[in-house]
């Protein structure tokens, strides 16, 4: 692997930025906003990463199902180890890209990124990267990309809960309306929105075999069905006599009821390797399709509808409405 120097003062003032919440400022790189506590490894990534073969990547936009995704990504490849999920945070099983100090060796303490069972040498990795910035590695890979995607609407209410729920929130709530304002000019965490689901749609397009997309609402809607066919494109079906148990038994572990039970989710210990202070907790809220309702008025839903109309609508993929 090569190695990456970096000076972080330096390469932050040579980017363009905007205010984000308060004092706080993102960073744009490649047409996409960061936080500055996640540039480097960004900037990492992104020089030196170069996945394995048998390597399962998730990708995600913030807030779109990412936990959910990780814990049924590690059962389906490691059934043999799934009941780690029970004393184990799933982003503790399956780390962020972005914050690793080196591929294989994260600074999570409890993690183990090749896979535990005996037949299996998988590591599976998640990143809220956009395909933009990893176009290059993941075209020249056959690892697997899965990508999860979720309502816009929803997925902006479920940001603002999340984002109140940072130490810094305590002091000065991060206001619904500047939480509206940001996400529909793109100025948010690993935004544009649609952008990022944009570029991850073209490559499930382009590398159907080694890029599997999939929706959140789709997968509330059906997961035994979604979870099958998880395990079909990761290469690891399920076999034997009762496999539809086995994926009803996958899909109850991995329920929000399930997981938020276990203590260690339950836990306000900070996820350690994570430079943003997130509590184990602050990764667990119900998210209800459709949700957003409650939320935002009807000017703000047309506002995004119209948005969605025209990065998605425009492009044949009818999404988001």
């Amino acid at each position: 692997m090569e190695d990456s120097s970096f000076d972080l003062e330096l390469e932050l003032s040579s980017l363009p930025r905007e205010k984000w919440w308060a004092d706080d400022y993102l960073y744009q790189l490649g047409g996409f906003w960061f936080l500055p506590q996640s540039i480097e490894g960004v900037i990492r990534v992104n020089k030196n990463f170069r996945p394995l073969p048998s390597d399962v990547i998730l990708a995600s936009f913030p807030k779109t199902g990412t936990t959910w995704l990780k814990a049924l990504l590690y059962s389906i490849v490691n059934p043999s180890s799934k009941h780690r999920l029970t004393v184990e945070n799933p982003h503790s099983l399956v780390p962020f890209l972005e914050y690793f100090d080196s591929y294989g060796k994260p600074p999570y303490e409890s993690t183990t990124v090749v896979s535990p069972d005996a037949n299996h040498c998988r590591r599976i990795f998640s990143t809220h990267m956009p395909y933009q910035l990893l176009e290059r590695t993941l075209d020249s890979s056959d690892c697997r990309v899965v990508y999860v995607t979720r309502n816009p609407k929803d997925t902006l209410v479920s940001t603002w809960h999340f984002v109140n729920k940072w130490e810094k929130a305590r002091e000065e709530p991060w206001p619904f309306e500047v939480a509206v304002e940001k996400f529909c000019c793109g100025v948010t965490p690993y935004g544009p929105y649609d952008d990022h689901v944009m570029g991850y749609r073209k490559l499930s397009l382009k590398r159907p075999k080694n890029a599997h997309f999939l929706t959140y609402e789709e997968l509330k809607n059906d997961p035994e069905t979604h979870v099958k066919n998880l395990a079909e494109f990761l290469g690891c079906p399920f076999e034997g006599e009762d496999v539809e148990g086995q994926v009803r038994e996958i899909v109850k572990s991995c329920s929000f009821e399930v997981l938020s039970s276990h203590e260690v989710n339950k836990s306000e210990d900070v996820l350690p390797g994570i430079p943003l202070n997130l509590t184990l907790n602050s990764f667990f809220r119900n998210g209800v399709v459709g949700g957003y309702k409650d939320h935002l008025s009807d000017e703000i839903v047309e506002k995004i509808d119209a948005l969605t109309r025209e990065k998605f609508h425009s492009l044949g993929f009818m999404y988001g409405i």
